[in-house]
Order: structure tokens, then C-alpha cells, then sequence
């Protein structure tokens, strides 16, 4: 059978008489891709910055969302240049964002932001929504935020400094048998922990209601500041051990505020988890307890109540009588009355902070310091500008850590 040679010369002169022949519409032209701020292709990065702070301080906040009618930037940290949501009938929270012809939403705020450290979320369409494109973030008691940080000179207490030696903080899971249930801490050891033999004393440092046990590191940056402290001589090398000051809901013991729960899994359970897995002076000259907002409650009520275990008490932001309610002081002092005249013997510290805007505790202060003197309780009063804020919880601190362990 003889072989056939395929000649597509002879295929392409055929054709192309009858292809010229066609004639050639606009519509049948493929069509210009639309521009759209969606990465394109597998594994691309989309090319815009979701945070950018400009060279006058101010933030700009984007989003790509293309089928959002409504988009909105929040922050909890950042009141006086993001609004905060009010009671029923306010303004909503938050700056809202404008859509260009990608479907990028952005803005950016009217006056600078400081230097510190901020935590902030989209809300598209009415929903709380992470930074898509953030790579850090802080677990609240449920959900979590995304983070962002303004540098400079202000700020400069609470930021990695490369030039200094580093902590390490760690998560460990522990079991409560006080809960039934594995709980978790964060646990931050000081520079050269981990290469030594040195036994060291410990901070307990409790957040607020609705965060985590994260955020003392992530939001609060407790470790960073620790660092800088430490590399400038200005505080003694401690362990800080961060719990999670809730606990589930629904049982008898676990009031928000007078949280018996967190009382006994803090003390029959974290602490000697704590004293046997880490190089601890366990003793309570060596040991601390501090928090803000409940977790400075929690402070009030399962530290300063137990002098046997601490000698060094920080209450920020915080306070009995909340809403007025004067009878909890009266029950608070039938309750721990042994405990509070020991603390006037044995107490090496007891730090208190509050910002003069507090909407929440600043009525506490003058009843406070009413029961110290009653008990003849040495304490240092530290007043403050602002108000139930990260930004003062931070300062704070950095002012409380320098004082311990002396």
C-alpha cells in the first residue's frame, strides 16, 4: 500500500482564500480581561497592601470584596479615630470603606495613629471578618482579630528590638482537674531559659473578659516588653505565665467577675503544673499575680486573698463595687478578713492603675483605697491618661515588672 505524505501547504492555500472571504465583526474580538483586585492564576498574591501606614500616620485599610455592599474597618483599641459601637440607635462602628473599579474597598483615618500595637477586623455586609492578608492574629474567647502595629519612638517599649537577647513564650495544654478538661497557657521564660539551669520567680498575668489566654503575648506583647526591660537592666528575669481567665459557661461556679471555676483550676491546678514542669522559685516571695479588667478582679479575689502564695499584687483597671454595688465590698471583707490582715504584714507590692476616662471602674478607686487603709495594706496608686485600654494595659505594664522581685 503505497504512503501518503501530508502536504499542509496544500491544506493552508486552500483555506486561506476562504478564511479572508469571512469578514471579521468587533463582537467576535475576545474581550479585554476586567480588571478585578482577585489575585489571578494559582498561588498569585493579590497586589495590594491590606494595612499601610502613610508617611503623616495615618492607616490605610483595604479589602478586596467584590460582591459586598457594605464594608466597614473596626478596631476595639483605637476609639478616638475609629468610632466604637454605641448604644442602640448610634452610628455604627467603625469608618466606612468606598469601592474603586476593581472592587477594592478602602480607607484611611482622618488622624494619625500612634505607635503601639492594634488589633482590627473588616465587617462586610454586617459580618466580622479577619484580615484576609494579615499574618498575625489574637484568639478572643471566641473568634479572633487580626493585628497590626505602628512603629516609632512611642512605641518602641512594646516592639521586637532585634538587638536584644530573646524570651521565648510557649503554649502548653495542662489538665484541670478541678474542670475535668484540658486547659491552656501561654508561658513566656526569659532570655537564656532554655540553655540554663537557673530556677526563676514567676508573674501570673491574667487578661480581660472576652480575650484569651493569647493575649497578653499577642496583643499585649507582655514578652517584648519584658525583653527590653530585662536588656536595659531595668527588670529582674522572671517566668510569666498567662492563663485563661474563663472557664465554660453554665456551671455554678463561673461568674464572669467572681469566677470560683478559674479560683480553683488557678490554684490547685496551674500553679503546681507550673512549679513541676518549670524552673520556678516556688515560693511567695518569688511569686506574682496581676490582670486587667476581670482578670484584675480575678486578682482581687484569688490573689490578694492568698498571701501565702503571693507577695506581689498588680490590679489594673479594675476594682470591686462595679456599677456602685458598695455591698461587695462588705461581702469581700467578711469573706478574706484573716487574709487582708496578713497582707498588711506580708505583702511586698501591691500596684494599682487606672485610667482617669475608665467608664467602667474608675468609680472604684477612692472605695479601694478606702479598704487598703483600712487594712493598713501599703500600695502605689498609679493614675493614668485614657481609658479601659490596651494602650494604658501595656504601659502599665512596663511600669509594674521593673518593681517585682526587688
Amino acid at each position: 500500500m503505497p504512503i501518503r505524505t501530508f502536504k499542509p501547504h496544500l491544506l493552508l492555500a486552500f483555506a486561506l482564500p476562504l478564511l479572508a472571504a469571512v469578514p471579521v465583526k468587533a463582537q467576535d474580538a475576545a474581550p479585554a480581561p476586567a480588571r478585578s483586585c482577585k489575585p489571578q492564576g494559582m498561588f498569585a498574591l493579590p497586589k495590594y497592601k491590606s494595612v499601610e501606614v502613610q508617611a503623616d500616620g495615618t492607616v490605610t485599610f483595604r479589602i478586596c470584596a467584590p460582591d459586598a455592599s457594605e464594608v466597614r474597618i473596626t478596631s476595639p483599641d483605637i476609639a478616638d479615630v475609629i468610632p466604637q459601637a454605641g448604644p442602640p440607635g448610634s452610628p455604627p462602628a467603625g469608618l466606612a470603606m468606598t469601592k474603586d473599579d476593581t472592587d477594592l474597598w478602602s480607607v484611611t483615618t482622618s488622624k494619625p495613629i500612634p505607635p503601639d500595637n492594634y488589633r482590627y477586623d473588616f465587617e462586610v455586609d454586617g459580618v466580622k471578618v479577619p484580615d484576609p492578608l494579615a499574618t498575625r492574629f489574637v484568639h478572643e474567647r471566641a473568634g479572633a482579630d487580626s493585628i497590626f502595629e505602628v512603629k516609632g519612638l512611642a512605641g518602641d517599649f512594646q516592639a521586637f528590638d532585634p538587638k536584644v537577647p530573646h524570651g521565648v513564650v510557649s503554649e502548653v495544654d495542662y489538665w484541670s482537674n478541678s474542670l475535668g478538661m484540658m486547659r491552656r497557657a501561654m508561658v513566656y521564660t526569659p532570655p537564656g531559659y532554655m540553655k540554663g539551669s537557673k530556677s526563676y520567680p514567676v508573674l501570673y498575668l491574667v487578661h480581660g473578659a472576652g480575650d484569651s489566654e493569647e493575649a497578653w503575648s499577642r496583643t499585649g506583647h507582655a514578652q517584648y516588653i519584658l525583653d527590653n526591660l530585662i536588656a536595659a537592666g531595668k527588670a529582674k528575669p522572671m517566668i510569666i505565665v498567662m492563663p485563661n481567665g474563663h472557664t465554660p459557661p453554665g456551671r455554678p461556679g463561673s461568674n464572669l467577675l467572681d469566677n470560683t471555676d478559674f479560683g480553683n483550676d488557678f490554684l490547685k491546678d496551674l500553679i503546681p503544673y507550673v512549679d513541676a514542669h518549670f524552673r520556678t522559685v516556688a515560693t511567695a516571695d518569688s511569686r506574682a499575680m496581676a490582670g486587667l479588667s476581670m482578670g484584675g478582679l480575678h486578682t482581687i479575689n484569688f490573689g490578694l486573698t492568698h498571701p501565702e502564695l503571693f507577695h506581689w499584687i498588680g490590679i489594673f483597671s479594675s476594682g470591686l463595687g462595679l456599677g456602685g454595688n458598695m455591698d461587695q465590698f462588705t461581702s469581700y471583707e467578711q469573706a478574706n478578713d484573716a487574709a487582708l490582715k496578713q497582707d498588711a504584714k506580708d505583702l511586698r507590692l501591691v500596684y494599682y492603675a487606672m485610667g482617669k476616662d475608665d467608664p467602667f471602674f474608675s468609680g472604684s478607686v477612692k472605695p479601694m483605697e478606702a479598704m487598703f487603709a483600712k487594712y493598713g495594706i501599703a500600695y502605689a496608686y498609679h493614675p493614668s491618661e485614657g481609658a479601659h485600654t490596651w494602650i494604658n494595659w501595656r504601659r502599665y505594664l512596663a511600669d509594674f515588672a521593673p518593681r517585682l522581685f526587688r
